[in-house]
C-alpha cells in the first residue's frame, strides 16, 4: 500500500484531503507544521509527502530542503501542495519537488476526484502502487 505524509496546517484541508485518499485506498499521515512532518518523514519513510509551504514551526520550503539534503529522506518524491503562485514552480523543482500543485487547481471544495486524479497521475509516475479504484472515495 502507498504510504503519503501529508503536511497541512489547515485543519479542515488536512481532514478533508486524508478522508479522501485514505478512502482511496492509501495509508494516510499527516503532520500539521513542519517540524513533525520531518520527523515523521524520518520515522515512517512515506513513499510520497504532500507538502503545504505555509507552515508554522518549519516553513515548508525548509522542510524540502532538509528533505533532499538529508540521506534518509532525499530519495522521497515531494509534491508541494499550496495556494502560492506557480510563479515558484520551477524553483521548487530545483530544489528538490517532484511536483507542484495549486490548492485551487484541485477544487476539494468540488468534491475530490481531482486531488484522487492527480494522485494517480503522480503514483504511476512513481511506479508505486495505486489503489485498484482510486475514485471510490469520489462516489
Amino acid at each position: 500500500m502507498t504510504r503519503i505524509l501529508l503536511v497541512e496546517d489547515s485543519k479542515f484541508l488536512r481532514l478533508v484531503t486524508e478522508r479522501a485518499l485514505a478512502h482511496a485506498g492509501y495509508e494516510v499521515l499527516t503532520a500539521a507544521d513542519g517540524e513533525s512532518a520531518l520527523q515523521l518523514a524520518r520515522e515512517k519513510r512515506p513513499h510520497l509527502i504532500l507538502l503545504d509551504l505555509l507552515l508554522p514551526k518549519i516553513a515548508g520550503l525548509d522542510v524540502l530542503k532538509a528533505l533532499k539534503s538529508d540521506p534518509a529522506t532525499a530519495a522521497i518524491a515531494v509534491v508541494v501542495l499550496t495556494g502560492m503562485s506557480q510563479k515558484n514552480e520551477d524553483r521548487l523543482r530545483k530544489d528538490g519537488a517532484f511536483a507542484f500543485w495549486g490548492k485551487s487547481e484541485l477544487a476539494l471544495d468540488k468534491g475530490p476526484h481531482s486531488l484522487l486524479n492527480a494522485m494517480a497521475e503522480i503514483i504511476k509516475k512513481l511506479n508505486l502502487e495505486v489503489p485498484p479504484d482510486p475514485l471510490a472515495a469520489a462516489r
